[in-house]
């Protein structure tokens, strides 16, 4: 089932989202400043190219205090946007029935795209 929502995901949308999000990445790499945040675009876009089947946790990572200081830059700089675009992709799925299994996968986009730092993806 997952491969089918996989599938489907990514013919409505998921590619796109994904080729934005590693572009976006490709483009911070360039610098040197925004490469941290590059590297989340990067892990954004393989949960956005085949989000069913996986899983946001948060990682408890030794990188203390920089987590909040780099997630605050990231909602600022377009964090927040990502995020509410997600839950307004979700709420207007949420209308039909069938659109109820991508609903779920666009909310748990929101929890990484608001605040990617600290975050991790597992396999279901």
């Amino acid at each position: 089932m997952d491969l089918f929502g996989n599938l489907i995901w990514l013919i409505f949308g998921g590619l796109m989202a994904a080729l934005g999000y590693f572009l976006g990445g490709f483009v911070l790499c360039i610098t040197v400043i925004g490469v941290p945040w590059g590297l989340q675009c990067f892990k954004l876009a393989g949960l956005v190219l085949w989000p069913f089947g996986k899983k946001v946790i948060s990682d408890s990572n030794n990188m203390g205090c920089l987590n909040i200081v780099f997630n605050l830059i990231w909602i600022l700089c377009g964090g927040l946007y990502t995020a509410i675009v997600h839950i307004g992709m979700g709420a207007i799925l949420c209308l039909t029935i069938i659109g109820i299994p991508w609903v779920k996968q666009h909310f748990k986009l929101v929890e990484i795209s608001l605040m990617p730092f600290g975050k991790r993806i597992i396999y279901e």
